[in-house]
């Protein structure tokens, strides 16, 4: 059981970074290396696209690798991150809508707030259950 989660969390993470790399390329690589040719920007945003949706089938796979008290700690963290998210995002949003933040509402922030919920949701339900 053991080795299989293990194995399923190295696929996650290769997938993980592999997405993370065609992100950064399908975002960087129109200004800096192919001078906005919207071919080759189809096609990375495309294989972007294609190596979350791998990612999400490993992260599926790990998930379902994990013992009960594993997926019960993450899917708990998983809900509160998904509720906080959706209000602090939609929060932020209405900040900017209304002008009451002087700058903009960046989809990197939310994505930013969601990785450290998650991190700090997992930190506390392991600790809970421990």
């Amino acid at each position: 059981m053991m080795k299989n989660l293990k194995q399923h969390t190295l696929k996650l993470a290769g997938w993980t970074w592999s997405w993370v790399a065609t992100l950064a390329l399908a975002t960087f690589g129109p200004k800096f290396i192919w001078d906005e040719h919207q071919v080759l920007t189809t096609l990375a945003i495309a294989v972007n696209l294609v190596n979350g949706v791998m990612m999400i089938i490993a992260n599926r796979r790990y998930f379902n690798a994990m013992d009960e008290l594993q997926r019960k700690i993450h899917t708990e963290a998983l809900a509160i991150t998904l509720g906080l998210s959706v209000i602090v995002g939609l929060s932020f949003s209405l900040l900017d809508q209304t002008n009451l933040i002087s700058f903009n509402a960046e989809i990197g922030f939310l994505v930013g707030f969601i990785g450290i919920t998650y991190m700090l949701a997992l930190l506390i339900n392991r600790k809970r259950y421990a």
